[in-house]
């Protein structure tokens, strides 16, 4: 993909984000998961349904991810959500825009309601995971594990083919940006969108994302054979129409 670009917003950390801009001054806004990047299908896929319907789009690459700078094991959840806040008043401006966040992402998007409410038009979550470094990793460590994150500062968590460089301190930023009970009294359309078959992350994140947000339009799309990523052709199709419904009733 091209139009990619980089923001300096400190005298050592550059964040890489994909652009595209038009008239109608709606905008996506793409925030994608743990340790993932824009170069993957689903930035592809939005970017396209952009173009194709004269609609802005911004994706953004975390510090330690991707082709940002800084160290992965460097970051957290606060400071990722402020890199997104950064790059999103600097592009977006004054414009309005629809949020969709993937796996972590998700989580960032919820922390931008504080600064952006008015400027969200929608919200899009693909199998959502706000919280997840307690809810689902620290709290089904061993203590061993436990023990060796706080004593090592690090732990290197195995996954399939992955392994994920897992810091202390990143689990005890996680811990405190609690994002679940607080509601969000906003009337926008919500759609979270969940493969059954996600072995990462259980359904009812999703479930307790739409919970939170009492006086909005929502609901909760299971994809059937889904898993985790939903980023195959047919899966990719399901979600742009879901985003497209949402984009039909604000331009």
């Amino acid at each position: 993909m091209n139009n990619f670009r980089y923001l300096k917003i400190s005298n050592s950390k550059k964040i890489r984000y994909l652009t595209q801009y038009y008239k109608k001054k709606l905008y996506i806004v793409f925030l994608h998961g743990f340790m993932s990047d824009l170069e993957g299908k689903k930035p592809k896929a939005f970017l396209n349904y952009c173009k194709k319907n004269n609609i802005g789009f911004l994706g953004l690459e975390y510090s330690g991810h991707g082709k940002s700078s800084g160290k992965f094991t460097k970051g957290n959840i606060s400071k990722w959500s402020k890199e997104s806040q950064i790059v999103i008043k600097k592009i977006i401006k004054k414009n309005n825009f629809i949020l969709v966040g993937s796996s972590m992402g998700s989580w960032l998007a919820l922390n931008q309601f504080k600064i952006f409410f008015k400027q969200i038009k929608g919200f899009v979550g693909i199998g959502s995971a706000p919280e997840f470094l307690e809810r689902l990793m620290w709290k089904n460590f061993t203590k061993k594990i436990k023990k060796e994150i706080i004593k090592k500062k690090i732990y290197n968590l195995k996954y399939g083919d992955y392994e994920y460089p897992i810091s202390h301190q990143l689990i005890k930023d996680g811990k405190k940006n609690k994002v679940l009970t607080k509601k969000i009294k906003s009337e926008i359309p919500i759609t979270m969108i969940h493969g059954n078959k996600d072995d990462v992350v259980p359904i009812h994140f999703s479930r307790k994302v739409l919970h939170l947000f009492y006086k909005a339009n929502k609901k909760l799309v299971i994809i059937k054979n889904g898993d985790h990523s939903l980023s195959n052709k047919k899966n990719l199709r399901k979600i742009i129409l879901e985003l497209n419904k949402i984009v039909s009733n604000i331009v």
